[in-house]
């Protein structure tokens, strides 16, 4: 399922390389689960160990972009904010929800970025786990490294890795997917009651299509350090805006909108978990693969989307300006809900009540049926201009 646009930016929208890569490593205690879930580290056989490894990606070269034009660090704070929720949202899906231990790994050029920014990334970790601690999610920062590695990164590169233990019991496993579950959409986009701002709801996927589509040949020109080489020049920076641009719809500027940091769902995953055990039969947290992440998890399934959240107004400026078939914005942006919730019809309402209580918009998208292949998985994405259908064979 190739995501022309994407690729021709030097990035694969579905890894099927890596996918291969990793085929034969032991997938762990659950293989249908979101992430790999370890025996747990003490040897308690009740408990289990999950660790992850994600980070900010292209997203932080926006940051750079408004520290280069206008003097300021400050952007960079919600960049470790993007590298944690990365981490911590990937872990929500198979049941963690406190407890965690954080370290981060920040890998700069020295001669291009300063110590300013490393202290507001650094500030922007404790803030944001600060923040979380107020909602019974608790993050502890274990420190990191800072590496000057200017041979190999250009500007900055911002990630983390996050460990768990769990009991066993509370485990989610995405494997158990199946025909008669609901679909809750979490929306991406608005303002939840623990943000300070309006979210245009990008999260940290799809950054290096969003910002080359959106910007103009002005940061080509003078910022060659912030894209790669290998690409085609007509594909770099071929927007029409600037930073400071206004997105309509929203209260927000573009390079606001591009930065907007990601939002974490962990205070509702946690609440739900809480209030309905055993409802909850899978967590898609849909990043990386957009709208079709579901693909991959749970056996001889159909998921059908048929009620999704109107596209926010940076998802259709994206597609609008880089005249992207809609098939290939569902294969790399979240369009509107950033994690899914499989579950019992009769949870469904209690979820949804949660959510509206923290801010978050949610709605049923869709629903599960069994697929016609006992071996494959089917997603069908419906909305009022069209229907697409994306099938997933035996490597699911």
């Amino acid at each position: 399922m190739p995501a022309d646009s994407y690729l021709d930016r030097g990035v694969s929208p579905t890894k099927d390389d890596v996918k291969k890569a990793i085929e034969n490593v032991a997938k762990g205690l659950y293989p249908g689960a979101f992430c790999v879930i370890l025996p747990d580290f003490l040897q308690d056989e009740k408990y289990c160990s999950v660790m992850h490894a994600d980070g900010a990606g292209t997203k932080s070269l926006t940051a750079y972009l408004y520290y280069r034009e206008k003097g300021t660090s400050r952007y960079f704070k919600g960049i470790a904010q993007d590298a944690l929720v990365m981490n911590l949202d990937d872990l929500l899906c198979v049941g963690c929800t406190d407890n965690f231990i954080l370290s981060n790994t920040i890998g700069r050029n020295a001669h291009r970025v300063g110590g300013e920014v490393i202290r507001e990334i650094i500030e922007g970790y404790v803030e944001f786990t600060r923040e979380l601690s107020a909602y019974g999610v608790n993050v502890r920062f274990a420190g990191g490294e800072t590496a000057d590695v200017g041979d190999i990164v250009n500007t900055i590169i911002v990630d983390s890795t996050v460990y768990s233990r769990l009991s066993r019991q509370r485990v989610v496993d995405a494997g158990n997917i199946r025909p008669g579950d609901v679909i809750i959409g979490l929306s991406s986009f608005g303002r939840a009651v623990y943000e300070n701002v309006e979210n245009s709801g990008m999260g940290s996927n799809g950054l290096t299509l969003a910002r080359h589509v959106l910007l103009s040949s002005y940061y080509r020109e003078k910022y060659p350090e912030t894209y790669s080489p290998t690409i085609d020049p007509s594909k770099v920076y071929c927007g029409e805006y600037r930073l400071d641009d206004s997105l309509p719809g929203t209260s927000l500027s573009i390079g606001e909108a591009l930065l907007s940091p990601t939002r974490t769902y962990a205070p509702l995953v946690k609440k739900v978990l809480d209030s309905v055990p055993g409802q909850v039969h899978g967590i898609i947290h849909c990043t990386g693969g957009g709208q079709l992440k579901c693909g991959n998890f749970g056996r001889g399934i159909h998921i059908i989307k048929e009620n999704l959240f109107e596209t926010p107004p940076l998802f259709a400026l994206i597609r609008e300006s880089g005249n992207i078939p809609s098939r290939e914005m569902y294969q790399v942006f979240n369009m509107g809900h950033r994690m899914e919730i499989y579950c019992n019809e009769k949870a469904a309402e209690a979820i949804m009540e949660s959510a509206r209580e923290l801010g978050i918009g949610a709605r049923k998208i869709g629903y599960v049926e069994k697929n016609k292949k006992a071996d494959a998985n089917n997603v069908t994405i419906k909305t009022r201009k069209e229907t697409l259908e994306f099938s997933f064979g035996r490597d699911i």
